[in-house]
């Protein structure tokens, strides 16, 4: 933990959710945090709560309320990060942006999932990725062993309603995770995806017919249980520690079982 606070855990969409879970579970480990999120001043009142409680483990914290996906928004999150690390580097890059279209393929109102839908979720689940690890390593903020972690789902590779454009940027950010662990490994920066079981976040609820899946889960699951925050969080501190370093290109399940039928 003393060694932990020499470095920057950066999270993009770190106010909610998976995100959230990490930065806390994060800065208990020592980690100073720096969290990206994009949320509305009516918003603010219940996140700042959340953030006042990952200051409490005595590090250091930045919150920027800006847009991780846009090209001015990122030079001035870099910008700002420089100024804060001083000599310091960043050691772990969390990856929780979930904006994505949950269109039906099929509907008789007509608003069905279009190309472009699809592009601009792909876009912002998964090349974003590669952005932000391009992004910090040209600008020379990752540390010599540093960790990248995103996040997937079981509709990477099995198809539910709504989720078309989800699911196929779910399967890009696997790929993209596993070229990012290929092709940066000489540089000491490894990368792996969390397939998270069923989680009851704000994104989950967005997506129509979320009741049905919550309830699916939980018959699927041997422990009988949604998988929490928390469960995800702790396996993302597992992946930050020294004794992870020869883990890298992995798609982990972290969902208590989920996935064995």
């Amino acid at each position: 933990m003393v060694e932990n606070n020499k470095y920057w855990a950066l999270i993009l969409g770190g106010s909610s959710g998976l995100g959230l879970a990490s930065a806390k579970k994060l800065a208990q480990d020592g980690f100073n945090i720096c969290i990206v999120h994009r949320n509305s001043r009516a918003e603010m009142n219940e996140i700042s709560a959340e953030f006042e409680k990952i200051k409490s483990s005595n590090i250091s914290f930045l919150n920027l309320n800006l847009d991780a996906l846009n090209v001015e928004s990122k030079s001035k999150i870099i910008s700002e990060l420089k100024d804060k690390l001083e000599n310091t580097k960043i050691k772990v890059l969390v990856h929780s942006i979930a904006k994505g279209n949950l269109k039906s393929m099929v509907s008789e109102d007509n608003s069905v999932l279009s190309s472009d839908d699809f592009l601009i979720t792909f876009q912002a689940m998964a090349v974003s990725l590669y952005d932000w690890t391009q992004l910090l390593f040209e600008n020379k903020l990752f540390a010599e062993d540093s960790r990248i972690i995103a996040f997937t789902s079981e509709g990477s590779t099995k198809p539910w309603k709504n989720y078309a454009a989800v699911s196929a940027a779910k399967a890009g950010l696997e790929a993209i995770s596993r070229s990012i662990a290929l092709e940066f490994a000489p540089f000491g920066i490894k990368c792996n995806c969390i397939q998270a079981g069923v989680t009851d976040t704000r994104s989950l609820q967005m997506i129509p017919g979320s009741e049905d899946l919550i309830k699916n889960s939980i018959e699927r699951n041997p422990n009988k249980r949604l998988t929490m925050s928390e469960d995800v969080a702790n396996v993302v501190s597992l992946l930050c520690k020294n004794e992870a370093k020869w883990m890298t290109g992995n798609v982990i399940p972290v969902d208590g079982g989920e996935h064995l039928q």
